[in-house]
């Protein structure tokens, strides 16, 4: 696997993101890890020392798949960027038809009352 750098992954991700406009998809996983292997997190372990995790990013297109891994002091700058892609690329989903609050709760309101006020039969 083949991990790139924050600004080239970034570079990449732009260019699915333009390419899959019209037709496609772009899927983005976000994952934990410590990019060593068992062995190597079981000696640090015994010995004592810390495991510094770090966030594996990959995205594919089906076609290509990019990763690049963050680690916790470029955190925020990669999220910050990468919620900017995200805000821009983000054009083709519809939006949601919302009710009006205020008529929706006068209803519900209308509806308790109504319910409340009836004599019950004995």
């Amino acid at each position: 696997m083949v991990l790139l750098q924050l600004d080239p992954f970034l570079n990449e991700l732009t260019s699915m993101f333009e390419k899959s406009k019209e037709k496609g998809s772009v899927w983005v996983t976000l994952k934990r890890s410590s990019l060593k292997s068992k062995l190597q997190k079981r000696k640090l372990s015994e010995a004592g020392e810390s495991i510094e995790y770090r966030c594996l990013i990959r995205a594919t297109d089906a076609k290509k798949t990019i990763s690049t891994s963050v680690g916790a002091k470029d955190h925020q700058r990669f999220q910050a960027s990468y919620a900017t892609i995200l805000k821009a690329h983000m054009t083709a989903l519809k939006k949601r038809e919302r009710k009006d609050r205020k008529k929706s709760t006068e209803a519900d309101k209308k509806e308790s009352t109504s319910t409340s006020t009836k004599p019950k039969k004995i």
